[in-house]
């Protein structure tokens, strides 16, 4: 079939390399891509939020199949924009409507459906500027630290832990009287610190039913040893080892099953991957947020492990049989490190140019794309995260010292990447 993926980061990178392996898949177009997903399809020239441009090119290419990369076009309502549409219906949409996708969207929507269906997640409250003064008495009693969420999309920047009642009632501020995050922190959660260590699992799901399809442990922090300030992910881990059968038995039981199961009774359409963001306090789960689309940079050691083909997933959870799809993974340990641009994650530099990638090759390794871009066949940076290498290993030190032997050959200027991804996993 014909394929057209939405989005242009690593992400859409490692699902173009996976997607491009399977029987399924014909042709595949990215919109707009990066310099790496050229490698495996057609990029092509689109806005993911321009949707009559997406429909034109669906009709044009014959595409059979749409998989949405980013969360943006998701919660404006790309699914239901396919769904309406008499010319578009027959095209598999892997991605949930704009309903469901408030899950993601809206982080009181989620709260308020973790609290419908007994998920454990940390107690909140939610303010806005209409009731501004009742939510600083209730920063001024609060324990410390505490968390402020703008509750709306806000590019993965819009979550502050603050040490201090000053500091927090200055982010609170900030976010609804001077509007930091403009529309998406006109609401803010306030919510208790969990103190444990973040992991990520993913699924696929029909709305009914589902597949957990891997796990990972990411790296947010710019400095090593995880200090600095948060970025979009400096890098990622994965199986990861205290995730076993014990711990996974209670994220299913507790939080995955009710999920799907809420979606279900809630009547959400939901058909396409579900992120699942916890903590780990003392080996008990607790959902830190829901996100409706894969992680990046998790996709990047998510998809390497899966054995199973995604396309072959994909045309199951459209047509009812996922309950009966074979999950199979690699055995070997994967890592992946980030290459990102000087200054990044405040100002940086695009347009430079990338060299040593001709000589980035191994056979356990994989070089996926982030924020780069071709000009003229040269590959330059266009992002603050610019690409990160992937590797196989049979322990997690071994496959980040592969990526990170690999990364040594690639340059441009002011690179850095963290060099203790996994480092609480040594041998």
């Amino acid at each position: 079939m014909n394929i057209l993926l939405l989005g242009s980061g690593g992400r859409e990178n490692a699902l173009a390399w996976k997607m491009v392996k399977s029987h399924h898949c014909d042709n595949l177009f990215i919109a707009p891509g990066n310099a790496g997903t050229a490698e495996y399809g057609t990029n092509l020239s689109l806005s993911v939020t321009d949707f009559p441009a997406i429909k034109q090119t669906c009709i044009e290419q014959k595409i059979q199949m749409l998989v949405v990369g980013p969360e943006e076009p998701l919660v404006k309502g790309i699914y239901d924009f396919f769904q309406n549409d008499p010319q578009l219906q027959h095209i598999i949409v892997v991605g949930p409507s704009a309903e469901a996708a408030q899950l993601e969207g809206s982080k009181a929507f989620s709260k308020k459906f973790m609290q419908r269906h007994q998920i454990p997640t940390a107690g909140y409250a939610e303010f806005t500027a209409e009731n501004f003064e009742e939510g600083k008495k209730y920063i001024a009693q609060h324990s410390l630290p505490v968390v402020l969420k703008a509750d709306g999309l806000a590019a993965g920047k819009g979550v502050v832990i603050a040490s201090s009642h000053e500091e927090a009632l200055q982010v609170f501020e900030e976010m609804i009287l001077h509007k930091q995050f403009g529309e998406a922190s006109s609401k803010v959660v306030i919510e208790e610190f969990l103190q444990g260590i973040e992991v990520s699992v993913f699924a696929l799901t029909d709305g009914e039913v589902y597949q957990i399809i891997g796990h990972a442990k990411d790296y947010k922090r710019i400095g090593e040893g995880d200090t600095g300030l948060n970025t979009g992910g400096m890098g990622c881990v994965s199986p990861v080892p205290f995730m076993d059968e014990t711990f996974m038995r209670k994220v299913e039981q507790r939080i995955i099953k009710p999920t799907i199961d809420g979606l279900s009774k809630e009547k959400l359409n939901y058909h396409g991957f579900v992120f699942f963001g916890l903590m780990n306090v003392a080996g008990e789960p607790y959902v830190i947020e829901y996100n409706c689309r894969m992680g990046d940079p998790e996709t990047e050691v998510v998809m390497p492990l899966l054995q199973t083909d995604i396309v072959g997933l994909f045309a199951a959870m459209d047509n009812g049989t996922l309950v009966d799809a074979n999950i199979e993974f690699y055995p070997q340990h994967c890592a992946t490190v980030m290459a990102v641009s000087g200054g990044y994650p405040g100002d940086y530099k695009k347009n430079l140019p990338i060299m040593g990638l001709d000589h980035a090759q191994a056979e356990d390794s994989i070089v996926f794309h982030a924020g780069t871009k071709l000009v003229n066949g040269e590959v330059y940076t266009n992002g603050g995260r610019v690409l990160t290498v992937t590797s196989y290993g049979n322990s997690i030190p071994e496959a980040v010292a592969k990526s990170k032997q690999l990364l040594e050959k690639i340059s441009f200027e002011g690179m850095y990447y963290r060099k203790d991804i996994g480092y609480e996993f040594g041998e």
